[in-house]
């Protein structure tokens, strides 16, 4: 079942006319499944909620996400921080949908200029708010764009439980690679091993999950203790994840943001659905020094951008990316 991962910022009336509204949890999940040729796909819009208050919800939908959708109902800061961080995380495509508060007007020529200075160039621009058979219809042509079923499994943890007759079960978004059943898979940074019982994508039980999909895995040979949010499985040996106790790196500064970081300051770095703290130990022209507060897992192999954000730098709280 292909899945189109959709980074949603609008109200939940637009996106209610698109899919339907399912998981409620820091971010609510709507969707539409449709069969095309004989396969049934899937678009799946991830909608963060309590933005522009919280930033956290937006960056993990960003993580996941390989497409997105904006709603402009007013030209604002929160405007300029959404269009910075979709750029920042590399979402190339993407729908800008403008959608005028009551009684407001929006001018379409200031948001293609902040879209183009944001780096969402390839972003399609609609003056007004499209037919939902349209924005579908735009929306299932981009259902391969950007997969990564090739790779190394990585698989962040955001829910885990025990369920009768079925026993452990860790929930989270495949990243990249693959998952099957009975692979053995590797906990970190617990260590600990376990052999993946049976998949679950969609409520479906599958036999392998891929890159995009959201999946239950029911492990056995696993304690319940190794398993905690932000946790990450991979294969067994496979040494896909670099463990980051501390790291130096230059960061590449986000459109709109003036501001320097200092010696002492704390910063946030997002990826693969982690949200860790540092603080600047040390600077050398453009080039810092993080110690971070637990360890950051970056990939090993083709790994996405690291966003990095201050919590008090309001309005614009994202201040980069880098590499490792």
């Amino acid at each position: 079942m292909p899945v189109l991962n959709i980074a949603f910022v609008g109200s939940e009336n637009l996106a209610r006319s698109i899919a339907k509204k399912g998981d409620v949890r820091d971010i609510e999940s709507y969707v539409f499944k449709e069969e095309i040729d004989g396969v049934t796909q899937i678009i799946s819009l991830l909608r963060p909620l309590k933005h522009p208050e919280k930033i956290r919800p937006l960056l993990s939908v960003l993580n996941v996400a390989k497409v997105g959708i904006i709603e402009v109902p007013k030209i604002d800061a929160s405007l300029g921080e959404i269009c910075v961080s979709f750029g920042c995380a590399g979402i190339k495509k993407g729908l800008i949908i403008i959608n005028p508060e009551p009684g407001g007007w929006v001018d379409p020529d200031q948001v293609k200029m902040i879209i183009q200075q944001s780096g969402l160039k390839e972003w399609e621009l609609f003056e007004k708010v499209p037919d939902e058979h349209e924005i579908r219809e735009k929306l299932f042509s981009l259902i391969g764009y950007a997969r990564e079923n090739e790779g190394n499994l990585i698989l962040p943890v955001d829910q885990h439980f025990n369920v009768k007759g079925v026993g452990l079960v860790a929930i989270g978004y495949v990243q990249s690679g693959s998952v099957s059943k009975h692979d053995t898979i590797q906990v970190l940074p617990a260590g600990e091993n376990g052999i993946v019982r049976s998949l679950q994508v969609m409520d479906d039980d599958v036999e392998i999950a891929v890159s995009g999909d959201r999946v239950g895995l029911a492990i056995r040979n696993l304690r319940e203790e190794a398993l905690h949010r932000g946790c990450m499985v991979t294969h067994l040996d496979s040494e896909a994840l670099i463990k980051n106790t501390e790291s130096t790196f230059e960061i590449k500064k986000a459109p709109f943001q003036k501001r320097e970081l200092e010696i002492g300051d704390v910063i946030h770095a997002a990826v693969d659905m982690q949200f860790v703290v540092g603080r600047v130990t040390n600077k050398e022209k453009t080039v810092v020094t993080v110690d971070w507060e637990v360890p950051l897992w970056t990939r090993s192999e083709q790994s996405p951008p690291v966003i990095i954000s201050q919590l008090d730098a309001m309005p614009m709280r994202i201040i980069g990316t880098t590499n490792f």
